[in-house]
């Protein structure tokens, strides 16, 4: 949580500004992901200030932005449209209508929090280091790509200016940095942009354009906790979309966290990121919001503009709020293609740029990975796109390592040593039956796993079928370099298993259905 007394105060003027960066470049992604769901902009921009406070007071990375995010808001397009035709088919319309769908979309954000902050309590946020470096690759490239594709649509042919401020931000955006950076390039580029288009009247798509804020003027999100969360019903139609709502903000989130670790060389906290994110759509889901979670993009923005401390995100979600409440006709007048240029600029630093020079090097199953979770990411969607990384890259792991191999050696006394190398797991078992000669073997055989290592149920069964087959040939089969878990599984199946006791024997658990 933030602590003011620890706040380091040296970074504080850096705070401050790029929050400030962050809250204007937070209005339109907001507006334009209230669209996508078919609600009032009010609903994200009221979710980007309730979930980017909490997350920012007790989240698991100081500085990270959360809001309203596209990812999110597809899932909820099909809520919305099961909730829409089950209200007109009861006799709703108008603003009953709109209502009764919003219903059903905040209780989405309440039990999509709850389920996030069953995660954080499981301490499931550990998870995500199982997601490979080349699908964090892919996943970061194909956001950057999403996040490109997503301000094509405020291109229109008859607007020159938009062409030609599109190109003056990004430039403002490059070069500022390398002659200062006392003050953020994307607050300047806010600034100077909206002046000169404001005095030169310019004609050019405005934030105001998008949506009317000033019929907005002075709302504060109110309490009120939804009609349907008694119903068991409503109950049962939002579930999965929740779920799905959960799993989707929970990975890009842990991701987003993943990608700014990497950035900063430190750490943050999974769990408390998963307890905080679910925190906050809970409180969305009470306060007429729609659910969310990290925002990528305003998170690179904020980090690159010197937003390190929890300041930085509070100062967002603040400025936000009060924009909305009391500068909506400053919000109006400022130009669609400066946010659009910032969006351009943090793709293009969000892009892994350097993952051109790894395909070069790394092996070609993990290229596969990195290509194929960007296309995934950017054709579908970030969930499937993770998932999908780390099934692939689990088969090419288990393709890489399905095979076991052996050495064959004998003692004086005409033992025969089978010097076992490699792991013995589902993938490799019918390659580890093959090396024994059971029938032509000595009366003496011994296992030696001082190199190898049984990692699941299917290479305990493998050890029990090899084992009975020495037993059933009336010969002496001996364990060594087994880990105790090993032994007792071996036990617990009945095998009459002679075990070479030694100081150094390993001491793994076998990933095991007992």
């Amino acid at each position: 949580m933030f602590d003011i007394k620890k706040y380091d105060t040296s970074n504080l003027k850096n705070d401050l500004l790029s929050g400030l960066v962050v809250a204007v470049a937070l209005v339109p992604e907001a507006i334009a992901f209230s669209f996508i769901v078919d609600v009032s902009p009010i609903v994200g921009l009221y979710s980007a200030f309730i979930l980017g406070l909490i997350t920012a007071l007790f989240g698991g990375k100081p500085g990270m932005i959360s809001g309203a995010t596209g990812s999110v808001a597809v899932v909820l397009v099909g809520l919305a449209l099961e909730a829409k035709a089950l209200l007109i088919s009861q006799g709703a319309s108008g603003d009953a209508l709109a209502f009764g769908i919003m219903q059903y979309i905040t209780l989405a954000a309440v039990m999509a929090g709850a389920f996030q902050i069953l995660a954080g309590v499981l301490k499931l946020g550990k998870f995500i280091r199982l997601v490979p470096l080349p699908a964090i690759y892919g996943f970061v490239n194909g956001l950057a790509i999403v996040i490109a594709m997503a301000q094509f649509k405020f291109f229109h042919s008859d607007d020159t200016a938009m062409f030609v401020l599109v190109i003056v931000t990004m430039a403002i955006m490059f070069f500022l940095p390398k002659l200062t950076k006392a003050v953020p390039s994307g607050l300047i580029a806010i600034i100077a942009l909206t002046l000169g288009v404001y005095f030169l009247h310019v004609s050019t798509m405005l934030v105001g354009d998008l949506a009317n804020l000033s019929a907005f003027k002075g709302q504060l999100p109110s309490f009120h906790i939804p009609d349907t969360i008694l119903s068991f019903d409503a109950i049962m139609i939002v579930l999965p979309y929740a779920f799905i709502a959960a799993m989707v903000g929970l990975i890009e989130s842990l991701l987003t966290l993943s990608v700014l670790d990497e950035m900063s060389d430190t750490r943050g906290s999974a769990n408390k990121e998963c307890i905080a994110l679910g925190a906050g759509n809970m409180a969305c889901g009470v306060f007429g919001g729609m659910p969310g979670c990290a925002m990528i993009g305003q998170s690179i923005i904020n980090f690159t503009s010197g937003g390190l401390g929890r300041l930085s995100g509070l100062t967002a979600a603040i400025g936000l709020m009060i924009l909305v409440a009391s500068l909506t006709d400053t919000l109006n007048i400022i130009p669609i293609a400066v946010l659009v240029g910032i969006m351009f600029m943090v793709s293009i630093g969000t892009f892994e740029w350097s993952s051109f020079s790894h395909l070069k090097h790394m092996p070609k199953e993990d290229a596969f990975v990195v290509v194929s979770v960007t296309l995934i990411t950017v054709f579908a969607d970030l969930a499937t796109a993770v998932i999908a990384g780390v099934i692939i890259s689990a088969l090419v792991f288990a393709w890489k390592h399905a095979r076991i191999f052996a050495k064959v050696t004998f003692t004086e006394d005409g033992t025969k040593i089978y010097e076992l190398d490699g792991p013995l797991f589902f993938a490799s078992t019918a390659s580890f039956m093959d090396i024994f000669d059971v029938e032509n073997d000595s009366e003496r055989v011994i296992l030696e796993f001082k190199n190898a290592r049984v990692l699941d149920s299917s290479g305990i069964e493998a050890l029990n079928v090899i084992t009975k087959k020495y037993e059933d040939a009336d010969k002496t089969l001996m364990l060594r370099h087994l880990s105790r878990d090993c032994k007792e599984l071996l036990i617990k199946a009945g095998r009459h298993c002679t075990f070479v006791e030694a100081a150094d024997d390993p001491r793994y658990k076998v990933a095991y259905n007992y």
